[in-house]
């Protein structure tokens, strides 16, 4: 058993942001949208028990943050991108992994191709 798999976990799937993302030159100008998938491991335990927000990782702050970082950072690379989250979602009280999947909705390449996608697991101190 991993350390993630004794973990609870909340879940965000399908967090749609529309920011500027990529390394061509259009990409640089035109946002794009993105849609990221988000597995956040903390003890619920508490907030199991005292059904308080203040006892578990408040997910609409987390969609907030998250958002923020995506309009804000203007990455080339996914990898950084999803490398930000990933960082920041650690900074949280009690979490202490992250899975943090980015996709590019539409991946500027010749070939039909649903979407293209980063997915990086951190684990904090």
């Amino acid at each position: 058993m991993t350390a993630l798999s004794n973990s609870d976990c909340i879940q965000l799937r399908g967090l749609r942001v529309v920011c500027i993302v990529g390394v061509l030159p259009e990409e640089r100008e035109r946002p794009q949208p993105l849609e990221l998938d988000i597995d956040i491991y903390a003890d619920l335990s508490a907030a199991g028990k005292s059904d308080e927000l203040d006892d578990t990782v408040d997910y609409g702050s987390v969609a907030t943050t998250v958002e923020e970082i995506c309009l804000g950072v203007k990455a080339q690379l996914l990898e950084r991108l999803a490398e930000l989250v990933a960082g920041r979602l650690l900074e949280l009280d009690g979490v202490v992994a992250v899975e943090v999947t980015v996709k590019k909705i539409r991946p500027p390449v010749p070939s039909d191709l649903h979407f293209s996608a980063v997915r990086v697991t951190r684990h904090g101190q």
